[in-house]
């Protein structure tokens, strides 16, 4: 069954981002690492598809990214052509996103959210292989990423681009999703796990303290303090997840919108940016300043209807992409249908093998489961 305690950090992390766009506060970036989590969150889900299904599960998780991609890009991309951008052969990035795709000078923030999608499908690129050194060599493993953005940050690697920076950046993350679906985060008892989370806080907080960035103490200007941070909450939130959170559904309204949000988590990801670029503008219409709290409230309450309209109109793709049958509003009731006897609900956790209709616990602990666009705030 779902962790729904890990779609609770998945509609937080979505909600923390958009919030974010709209008022631009560093704190935010502080108190909870939106992006690391949801690598972290992806992570784990990659590394479960990949014991389901082997390689065959780097096509289907391509299969449930892109379309998504492709609405926003059917839709924009021409619309930038008509307004400037030179029709190149770049243009076909925006089919599939392994490097920063083109944009003209107002798509590039209104479309800076495509960063992650490009991060994304390079780290499911590579998990196959990322996987199988992880579990051979875990903590080298681990270590690397956050050594290849330290040799970049301190001047060591001064050519490298902009993917072996972002790889330094989250695939540490990813890669503690890996350990969350193993098992290896639940078992580290606290005597190991609270100064582990500790010593990286410190020298995450150290690194960003002495070297602020254009806007301040902006995790996303500071990548190695953001790095190190990020590691230190993913210990704590994920690495001490509950096994199950049935109290998120205690509240129907509630639990529905979580769900909603986790079906549509791309969507509105994709989408959010838009209408983030399109409101801002209009704030010294009415009177407001920029950082006016009425007019920030009013924008942040606009951007989530608007996000919300276009999810109502297009986020049925993401049920296509899936091969689950399309839905206006996730999470209805309908009636149960039977499955063949050995198949989970969800992705099986770590540790537990399925025999015949049985669970059964196996030895492991269970656990449950171009303007630069890159360059956009997060």
């Amino acid at each position: 069954m779902r962790n729904r305690y890990l779609d609770l950090l998945r509609f937080l992390a979505i909600v923390r981002v958009v919030v974010y766009h709209v008022t631009g506060s560093a704190a935010l970036t502080l108190v909870f690492p939106a992006m690391s989590i949801m690598f972290a969150l992806a992570g784990s889900l990659m590394a479960a598809s990949l014991d389901r299904a082997g390689t065959s599960a780097v096509p289907r998780r391509l299969r449930r990214l892109l379309p998504s991609v492709w609405v926003v890009a059917a839709i924009f991309v021409p619309a930038m052509l008509l307004t400037g951008l030179a029709p190149t052969a770049k243009v076909l990035l925006w089919l599939f996103p392994v490097a920063d795709p083109p944009a003209n000078h107002w798509g590039a923030l209104a479309l800076s959210p495509i960063w992650y999608l490009r991060d994304y499908l390079w780290f499911v690129l590579v998990s196959p292989v990322a996987l199988w050194l992880f579990r051979r060599a875990p903590l080298p493993t681990l270590v690397a990423p956050y050594a290849l953005l330290a040799a970049i940050e301190v001047g060591l690697l001064p050519a490298a681009g902009t993917v072996p920076r972002h790889f330094g950046l989250y695939l540490g993350a990813w890669l503690l999703g890996f350990a969350h679906h193993d098992g290896l985060l639940r078992r580290l008892a606290n005597r190991t796990l609270v100064p582990a989370a500790l010593l990286l806080g410190g020298a995450g907080l150290g690194w960003i303290l002495t070297h602020p960035g254009p806007r301040g103490y902006d995790l996303n200007d500071i990548p190695l303090g953001n790095a190190l941070w990020s590691a230190a909450v993913i210990l704590v939130v994920i690495g001490r997840a509950p096994a199950t959170a049935a109290w998120v559904d205690r509240n129907a309204l509630f639990g529905r919108l979580v769900t909603v949000v986790n079906r549509r988590a791309l969507t509105v990801y994709l989408w959010h940016m838009p209408f983030v670029v399109a409101l801002t503008p209009l704030v010294g219409l009415v009177g407001w300043s920029p950082r006016d709290p009425v007019g920030l409230a009013v924008r942040v309450v606009l951007v989530f209807a608007l996000a919300g309209v276009v999810t109502l109109l297009v986020g049925w793709v993401e049920d296509v992409a899936a091969r689950r049958r399309p839905e206006l509003v996730p999470g209805g009731r309908r009636p149960a249908t039977p499955r063949p006897d050995g198949v989970p609900v969800s992705p099986a956790p770590a540790g537990l093998t399925v025999r015949a209709a049985a669970v059964v616990p196996a030895r492991r602990s269970p656990e449950t489961t171009t303007v630069e666009i890159s360059a956009g705030p997060r």
